[in-house]
C-alpha cells in the first residue's frame, strides 16, 4: 500500500477539501484523512499512479506540494539534517563573506556548489580562503543578527524524539554554527566542518577532512549502526547537491526548498511547506506535534 500525501505552508494554507476529493477520486484512493485542516491531507493507494509527476506539476502552481510513499515504515527513527538554507534560512558562509566584504564573490561560489556545478570540497577551501583575516567575533555576530530558523525546525525535532527518534545536524558548513544551532533546534548531535583560527583571526584554511557529500552518508552510516537501526529508518532532509548521497541513501530523503538539479533526483520534494511538511509525510497529525 501506498500513501499520497498534500500539503502546503502552514503560514497560508490554501489546500481545500475539493482539490483532495478530486485527487482523490481521479486515482482511486480510499478515505481521506486530514493531518491539518487547510494545511495537509492523505489518502491511501494501491498503486503508484502513472500520472504522478504531472499532478505534482499541476498542484505547484497552486502552492500544493504532493508525495506518494510506502505506507509501510513511514516513521522514522533518525532525523539527519543539512543546516544551511534547510535548518535555517542562509549560508554561513556567504553571512561571513558579507562581513569581510567578499559577500558576492562567495555567494557566487556557494551557488554553484550548492548546484553540484563544482566540486564541494574545493569550493569551500577557495569561501575559506577568501575570508582570511576576518575577526573570530563575527562569527558570534553572524549568530545573533543574521540568522533565523526556518519555520517549523523546532517542532519537527521535538516531535520525533518524542516518539523516541534521534536527531543529528550534518553540515558542510562549520561547527562553530552547528553547535549553537543544534543546542536552539534541540538535536542530538551535530557534524560539520571546522574552521581556523588563530590569534582570534581565520586563518583562510579549514580541518581536514572536509565534510562533504560522502561524509553525510558516512555519517549517516555511522549512526544508525550505533543506534543498531537500518537505513530505511532514516529520514534525511536537504537542498543542495552535497546532499544528494544522504538523500539517496535514507529510507526517505526529502529535498526541501531544494536546487532543480537536486529536486530533479528526489522522489519526495516540499517546495511550498515548512519543515513540519516532514512530519506530515509521516502521518503525523497536528495534534500530535510537541511544539
Amino acid at each position: 500500500m501506498f500513501t499520497a500525501t498534500l500539503l502546503t505552508d502552514p503560514a497560508t494554507p490554501t489546500l481545500d477539501r475539493t482539490t483532495v476529493e478530486a485527487l482523490r477520486n481521479a486515482w482511486g484512493g480510499g478515505d481521506a484523512r486530514w493531518l491539518d485542516p487547510g494545511v495537509a491531507a492523505e489518502f491511501p493507494l494501491e498503486t503508484v499512479p502513472e500520472n504522478l509527476w504531472d499532478v505534482w506539476k499541476g498542484l505547484q502552481t497552486l502552492g500544493i506540494d504532493l508525495a506518494v510513499q510506502p505506507t509501510a515504515g513511514r516513521r522514522k527513527r533518525l532525523l539527519l539534517a543539512d543546516m544551511d538554507s534547510t535548518m535555517i534560512r542562509q549560508e554561513c558562509i556567504d553571512e561571513l563573506a558579507a562581513m569581510a566584504g567578499v559577500g558576492p564573490q562567495v555567494a557566487g561560489i556557494t551557488a554553484r556548489a550548492m548546484k553540484g556545478e563544482l566540486d564541494f570540497e574545493a569550493a569551500l577551501r577557495d569561501r575559506v580562503a577568501l575570508l582570511v583575516g576576518l575577526a573570530e567575533t563575527a562569527i558570534a555576530r553572524v549568530l545573533d543578527t543574521r540568522i533565523s530558523f526556518t519555520p517549523g525546525g523546532r517542532t519537527l525535532v521535538a516531535t520525533m524524539k518524542a516518539q523516541g527518534g534521534h536527531a543529528v545536524l550534518v553540515s558542510g558548513g562549520f561547527t562553530a554554527f552547528t553547535g549553537p544551532v543544534a543546542a536552539a533546534l534541540g538535536f542530538d548531535e551535530d557534524r560539520a566542518n571546522v574552521l581556523h583560527i588563530r590569534d582570534g583571526r581565520l586563518t583562510g584554511t579549514v580541518a581536514d577532512p572536509i565534510l562533504g557529500r560522502a561524509a553525510k552518508v558516512q555519517a549517516l552510516e555511522e549512526v544508525v549502526a550505533r543506534l543498531g537501526i537500518g537505513a530505511d529508518q532514516v529520514l534525511a532532509v536537504g537542498d543542495g547537491a552535497n546532499d544528494l548521497g544522504m538523500l539517496a541513501r535514507a529510507g526517505a530523503g526529502v529535498a526541501l526548498h531544494a536546487k532543480p538539479a537536486v529536486a530533479a533526483e528526489s522522489a519526495l520534494r516540499v517546495n511550498h511547506g515548512d519543515l513540519t511538511a516532514l512530519l506530515f509525510l509521516q502521518g503525523y497529525t497536528r495534534a500530535e506535534f510537541v511544539t
